[in-house]
């Protein structure tokens, strides 16, 4: 399974040709600290790419979770929301925010892999 990641610290896999799941990354979760809450996005609904899908907000600090592609949300991590520091302790796992079906598979292909958002968060820390 394909990974990608955003500017603003959102990872997203490819789950097959039309699907993915998208959470925040581990950078995202370190600089937030302790997650507390987490607002998740309405099943069904279409996002542009960029949109804000989602907040999550920890004992520091809130901040949006932005749509990383154009695509509809097919499902939310009910888990997450009962247990928000699944954000922390498997941020790249069980602590996954959404499902969605991709609009523009184009999009997903311009996101950054993994040596590229590492570089990323390197240069912008």
């Amino acid at each position: 399974m394909t990974m990608k990641y955003t500017q603003d610290h959102e990872w997203i896999q490819l789950e097959d040709h039309e699907a993915a799941t998208v959470g925040i990354t581990q950078h995202a979760q370190d600089a937030l600290g302790d997650v507390v809450f987490v607002e998740l996005p309405e099943v069904g609904r279409v996002y542009a790419k960029g949109e804000v899908a989602g907040v999550v907000e920890s004992v520091k600090a809130a901040a949006d979770v932005y749509m990383p592609i154009a695509g509809e949300v097919t499902e939310v991590n009910e888990a997450l929301r009962a247990d928000p520091s699944l954000a922390n302790t498997d941020p790249l796992g069980n602590g996954w925010f959404f499902s969605i079906l991709i609009k523009d598979m184009a999009e997903f292909d311009a996101l950054m892999d993994e040596p590229g958002y590492i570089k990323f968060t390197q240069e912008n820390s």
